[in-house]
């Protein structure tokens, strides 16, 4: 099982610190300190999407929030995975890789000696709803179960199709505690995608930066994020149980699952659910309830005594940057933090089903 990251978030601190050569430097705002293009005055931020009555949405105004304390520290908005099945677990249930979801156990094996470990995880949930100018049985979900629609939501990001028997979990004995238990991954899915993001802006260099630092690792730090996934389409018996976690009684048309189940760092797992319902008392009119979960690896996010012992990094902590916190977040996609893109992933899902 190769080690831990958490050497990444380490070169992404370095990049944004003083430490950086010349031609590294930045003094201009990050580019997310003005409003996301897909999200851009459309996003009403609420404290809970599910108090509001959805009747009193505008037309293209799409509710959010992620939980977090605008005034709180860098981990603002994230739980840990056992707090959020306490806390949350409606959301928890349905969010989670599959039903009775425990945080991995693996065996690290260093210097060939095997030991074994128990990761924790920290949650990141974004949840958004918006109302379609149709009634809910006259969106086609399957023109959405696709990878040509993974692919317009954030072209940032490259998809392609892989067999069932490619995914990592199936084939790399190392991978193993990642399977599904009941059933492969991908079985009877509408897809089976491997994804790539190359990182943006000053991300890639910090990432250069970090493997020159730790010469002679035996495992270097990537400059993209890689992942898989598979696609499903839920029919409306498969979502009907997601009335507990939208609050909204109408029986569900269906639902989307994008559910991400193998990541090379950073993060261990993670879902795009959308839940289509016909809105209360106006059958004509669809309401969407749409979830980004994201599951960050805890050892990424616990270095904070290192990191304070470290000049240039104290004010520059992991979470700051994976939370869209630092001055030096790039873009739109994953390099902007995780809420900037939750919010663009979102927008860009409401503008599709819109159109369609």
């Amino acid at each position: 099982m190769p080690r831990p990251q958490t050497s990444a978030a380490l070169a992404l601190a370095l990049c944004l610190g003083t430490a950086c050569p010349p031609a590294m430097a930045q003094t201009t705002p990050a580019a997310n300190s003005a409003p996301a293009p897909a999200s851009a005055g459309r996003i009403r931020e609420v404290p809970s999407v599910v108090a509001v009555d959805p009747a009193s949405l505008k037309p293209g105004e799409i509710l959010f929030t992620d939980h977090q304390d605008k005034a709180g520290g860098a981990e603002s908005g994230l739980i840990p995975y056992l707090d959020w099945l306490k806390a949350r677990p409606a959301e928890a249930q349905a969010l989670s890789p599959y039903p009775g979801y425990k945080e991995p156990d693996y065996t690290v094996t260093l210097n060939g000696v095997s030991k074994p470990r128990h990761e924790t995880l920290k949650v990141y949930v974004a949840e958004g709803r918006f109302v379609v100018a149709r009634p809910a049985e006259s969106i086609d979900l399957k023109a959405l179960a696709n990878l040509g629609f993974v692919q317009a939501m954030d072209p940032a990001i490259k998809h392609r199709v892989i067999a069932p028997a490619d995914v990592t979990p199936t084939k790399d004995p190392a991978a193993a505690f990642a399977q599904r238990p009941d059933k492969p991954w991908c079985e009877g899915a509408s897809a089976c995608i491997e994804s790539r993001y190359d990182l943006e802006g000053k991300l890639p260099l910090g990432v250069r930066l970090a493997n020159k630092l730790e010469e002679g690792s035996a495992k270097k730090i990537a400059e993209f994020v890689s992942f898989q996934s598979e696609l499903r389409l839920l029919d409306p018996a498969q979502a009907a149980s997601l009335t507990a976690l939208t609050k909204i009684e109408t029986p569900p048309a269906g639902g989307l699952e994008q559910t991400i189940f193998w990541v090379n760092q950073i993060l261990r797992f993670g879902k795009f659910l959308a839940v289509f319902q016909p809105m209360p008392n106006d059958p004509q009119k669809t309401v969407v309830t749409a979830y980004v979960a994201l599951a960050i690896k805890g050892d990424v996010l616990d270095r904070k005594a290192e990191y304070a012992r470290v000049p240039v990094l104290k004010n520059l902590l992991p979470a700051q940057v994976l939370m869209g916190k630092s001055t030096f977040n790039t873009g739109t996609s994953i390099s902007a933090g995780l809420p900037i893109y939750a919010r663009n992933r979102i927008a860009a899902f409401a503008d599709a089903v819109g159109k369609r």
